[in-house]
């Protein structure tokens, strides 16, 4: 199997750990990629569901880990892989000055990204009618893992510790949707101003399309290099369906917002999370990419993860065979249009670590390309 097939797999089927301790350093709630462990296989650093229902019933099972991080991995007992989980980054043993500890201000994400969500609150997530029916971000808060503010001051100290502690290369800042029109843009920039006068560390930042078009260059001469704007559900009914208050921000003005990020971000260095499983068909799916991709935004198409304490928590994973089905043509896709993961310059596309995709991207080379 190709590295790409066996992350694949396991994004979508999960695994379990024979020493719960190997899963000690996982995530729990919130928002990104949580309930799941990152571990190294085949080069690359990818999260895994080990918290979920689905992985509770995974035929992978992770043996113990030596004292490198290494440990096995048995496919119904037999022998399928081996994987090195990294080690516990070190500036997660930190607090600051008036005693937060870091990991309540930002979180490792795969080996080398650093992560945080800057308001663990949200205007959507307080409205049972509003809610989106997949989303825990404020799983975290409730049990006290994080706060639900983290000022631009906490986010430069950690940040700049995550660099000279743990190597960190990129960061990424995600946001709950405040009330007001920017929807988050007016946070994310006071952030990235305080952390670029800290270190020099390459960020992108998350948030639903501002009212206001001018925050994308706002948020450009903070020092955001790359700019996610999260579509999840690409169906205009079942967006209603599962994301009711998200669904109000239309997307005819997801396409307005993401043109213009486009022309002031540049070409791949904006994205899009778009969740397969949920309901959108396999052409859905492909059919909105290629109208994304043609306007240069990256479709960063992810396996959805039933989350424990989720409306959607017993809804099934999708199989691998789906995702592999959507991925082999997405990658050759975003390739005829200009586009690698490693080309952005921060963030989840970048990272890759919640989708086998880049994995795809590796073995594609442009159409043109090939036909020559």
């Amino acid at each position: 199997m190709q590295t790409g097939d066996i992350i694949n797999d396991l994004q979508t089927r999960g695994m379990r750990l024979v020493d719960p301790r190997a899963g000690a350093d996982s995530r729990r709630g919130g928002a990104g990629p949580t309930d799941h462990k990152a571990v190294t296989i085949g080069g690359l650093t990818v999260m895994v569901p080990v918290h979920t229902a689905t992985a509770f019933e995974s035929p992978y099972l992770v043996e113990a880990p030596d004292a490198q991080g290494r440990a096995r991995v048995l496919k119904d007992g037999v022998f399928w892989a081996d994987v090195r989980f990294p080690q516990r980054a070190k500036f997660l043993d930190l607090s600051t000055a008036d005693g937060v500890p870091y990991g309540h201000i930002a979180q490792l994400h795969a080996k080398d990204v650093l992560a945080t969500t800057v308001l663990q609150t949200c205007i959507r997530y307080e409205s049972r009618k509003k809610t989106c029916r997949f989303c825990a971000i404020g799983q975290s808060l409730a049990a006290g893992r994080t706060i639900a503010h983290k000022t631009p001051a906490q986010l430069a100290e950690v940040a700049r510790a995550a660099v000279l502690l743990d190597g960190v290369k990129h960061m990424v800042m995600t946001t709950g949707t405040p009330a007001g029109s920017d929807r988050g843009a007016l946070v994310l920039t006071e952030s990235a101003i305080a952390i670029r006068a800290a270190v020099d560390l390459p960020l992108q930042a998350q948030c639903e399309p501002p009212e206001d078009d001018a925050w994308h260059r706002r948020m450009k001469d903070a020092g955001i290099d790359s700019l996610g704007m999260h579509l999840e559900v690409v169906t205009p009914a079942l967006r209603q369906q599962i994301m009711p208050g998200k669904a109000q921000v239309p997307l005819s003005k997801y396409f307005d917002s993401f043109g213009a990020a486009v022309d002031v971000f540049g070409w791949g260095q904006v994205s899009t999370y778009i969740l397969a499983g949920l309901g959108d068909t396999e052409d859905a799916i492909l059919t909105m990419c290629d109208r994304l991709t043609a306007i240069g935004v990256y479709p960063f198409v992810v396996p959805f993860v039933p989350v424990t304490g989720t409306p959607l928590e017993s809804h099934p994973a999708p199989t691998s065979a789906l995702m592999q089905r959507v991925l082999g043509p997405l990658s050759q896709m975003i390739v005829d249009r200009g586009m690698r993961a490693e080309d952005i310059k921060a963030g989840c596309g970048r990272c890759g670590a919640c989708s086998a995709l880049s994995a795809f991207e590796k073995f594609r080379r442009p159409a043109l390309e090939t036909a020559s």
